[in-house]
């Protein structure tokens, strides 16, 4: 165990490092500096800017210093909100995106696996055509355009919900939905055929022979084994909620890191960039980590440790 943890450890380092020094070098490829779009035309002043930012330097040490910089968590200031540091908006901003991005999986994966179960348990009726109607509209539709049509119908046509911000429970919802219609809609179909699989086994067909309940042979027995594809891809499903929140924070005007990342990367602002990309790498390695942890626990037959004889 504690090998598997030490190596997990490594690769996360090294994954993290590859990470951040690739975005490092592609951001500082695009030609032209943070002040290139300036409204002045002294050149001095830019120079000046310039050098404040430690942007005259040599790429290689602007890398060396960033690398030791993030390694003591110090992502440094804001060059276009210069009142703030990058770790000042990831204190400011982070909190609500993960609001949103945990809540958005909470409702994904509860109103998913519900979806697919049904489906699997009235296999070839309507409810299961209906359901994997749902699912196949909800993998097809992007966010944003989902996001979009339920502002125009939902809030502005309607007036039922508010457009837009993050202050209160109903502001919650319109953002929410349209974020998690998609990662529903995939593990909805992942558990459908999951259970499809499960339910033809024999140990289920004993179950069934012993009297139990449907209900206890469902959520005790079947649920469980059926859940492994599901946790396979929560990794990869929450990567794509958190780093979808951007997108969807814009269109509804909610102040998380989505309104900060999408502004530096339009007036190429270093080190919230590189700072956020950092920041939410960290977040998703780990993520991946429990995932693999998660999947141990469910399938006892799933050892940590290396087999003998390998």
């Amino acid at each position: 165990m504690y090998l598997y943890l030490l190596k997990r450890l490594a690769s996360a380092i090294i994954t993290l490092w590859f990470i951040i020094t690739l975005t490092f070098f592609l951001m500082h490829s695009i030609p032209g500096s943070p002040f290139t779009d300036e409204r002045t035309t002294n050149e001095t002043v830019q120079k000046n800017l310039e050098a404040y930012y430690h942007l005259d330097e040599p790429l290689f040490y602007q890398y060396i210093s960033y690398l030791k910089s993030a390694v003591l968590l110090d992502f440094g200031p804001s060059i276009k909100k210069t009142s703030d540091t990058v770790n000042e908006l990831l204190a400011r901003g982070f909190p609500v995106s993960f609001e949103l991005g945990m809540v958005t999986l909470i409702v994904a994966i509860f109103s998913g696996i519900t979806l697919g179960v049904i489906a699997a348990l009235k296999h070839n009726e309507i409810i299961d055509y209906v359901a994997m109607t749902i699912a196949v509209l909800g993998i097809s539709v992007p966010s944003f355009v989902l996001a979009t049509l339920l502002i125009q119908q939902v809030a502005v046509n309607w007036g039922i919900l508010p457009v837009a911000t993050w202050s209160s429970v109903k502001h919650m919802i319109l953002p929410t939905i349209a974020l998690a219609t998609g990662p529903m809609a995939i593990i909805a179909r992942l558990t459908r055929s999951s259970m499809l699989e499960v339910l033809t086994q024999d140990y289920i067909k004993t179950a069934k022979a012993k009297g139990l309940s449907p209900v206890k042979i469902v959520f005790k027995h079947a649920l469980k084994n059926a859940l492994l594809p599901v946790v396979t891809v929560l990794g990869a499903l929450s990567a794509s909620i958190l780093t979808g929140t951007f997108v969807i924070e814009k269109i509804f005007a909610i102040p998380g890191m989505g309104k900060y990342f999408v502004d530096s990367i339009n007036t190429r602002d270093y080190p919230v960039i590189m700072g956020t990309t950092a920041f939410y790498s960290t977040i998703l390695i780990l993520m991946l980590f429990l995932v693999d942890l998660a999947y141990g626990l469910l399938d006892p037959r799933i050892k940590l440790h290396k087999k003998e004889g390998r």
